[in-house]
């Protein structure tokens, strides 16, 4: 039973909705219907859609009822819903995969429709896309950011701080063009922890040309690109690598597309100094 405690809430994420419309390029509002029970579903289906300057999200509880606010020029809502969908919960355009669906706390758990309906663009009718079929079969959708890691880490082997920054701006644009929307659930809640720290660090090493202030960020990349891999590879093994003496005998950690040592923290100065320290298989 909907209570006077979610209405309220409702209403006052509805103004707090509203005021921030403005923030939106390009707007464009629709509203869909989402399936759900709770406050907690909101929440939930809320983080799911929203996308700081390009979409913002209010469901309402009472009316299974989604509204969103985007920039038409960035996203759509088959985008939005299928973010929705790899969180757990059905639109009648996108069925969320099963696992997500059962992964959901019991009080979220809603009464799912038998089949969901979409309209296509000709209007014929045809049953609501099931998210599980979209789900990659591989890690090739990482592949971009691996590669401008790994031609980060070569240059920084040969200590060659320009080439470095140029690999690092390849790498913020491929950390952003990774689209969150195809991701299987548990590698887009991996993916949302480490985003921030990955685009920020790649963001240091691409703005300047000084080797020891890039290979500081580096060593903070590579721990977070470590916890990606452990679920997602680029489709090959991947090397974890440590050098015990960088940061003052702390010790620092790369990945590698090789078990060879070639220790991108010092470079010629001490080029094998190092070992693997865990293969992480496709």
């Amino acid at each position: 039973m909907k209570t006077i405690q979610n209405i309220f809430l409702a209403l006052v994420a509805t103004f707090f909705f509203t005021g921030c419309d403005a923030q939106i390029k390009n707007p464009k509002i629709e509203t869909i219907k989402v399936y759900g029970n709770c406050g907690m579903c909101k929440r939930t289906i809320e983080k799911a859609a929203n996308e700081r300057g390009i979409v913002k999200a209010n469901w309402d509880i009472d009316s299974d009822m989604l509204t969103v606010t985007y920039d038409q020029t960035k996203t759509n809502t088959d985008a939005i819903l299928k973010k929705v969908a790899y969180a757990g919960y059905d639109s009648d355009s996108f069925r969320a995969p099963d696992e997500a669906y059962k992964n959901l706390p019991e009080c979220c758990q809603y009464d799912r429709p038998v089949k969901t309906i979409a309209m296509s663009e000709n209007h014929s009718e045809h049953q609501g896309h099931d998210m599980t079929a979209d789900m990659p079969q591989n890690n090739t959708i990482f592949s971009a950011v691996y590669n401008h890691y790994f031609a980060v880490k070569d240059a920084l082997i040969k200590s060659d701080g320009k080439t470095a920054a140029t690999q690092a701006a390849g790498l913020v644009k491929a950390i952003t063009a990774v689209p969150m929307d195809k991701l299987k659930p548990a590698q887009h809640t991996i993916w949302m922890k480490i985003l921030n720290d990955l685009k920020t660090d790649a963001e240091h090493i691409s703005e300047t040309n000084d080797v020891k202030h890039q290979r500081d960020h580096f060593a903070s990349l590579s721990e977070s690109l470590y916890t990606l891999a452990k679920s997602a590879t680029n489709g090959n093994a991947i090397y974890y690598q440590k050098c015990p003496m960088y940061n003052d005998g702390k010790g620092a950690f790369w990945l590698s597309q090789e078990n060879t040592i070639k220790n991108p923290y010092y470079g010629s100065a001490m080029l094998t100094c190092g070992s693997t320290v865990e293969t992480l298989k496709p």
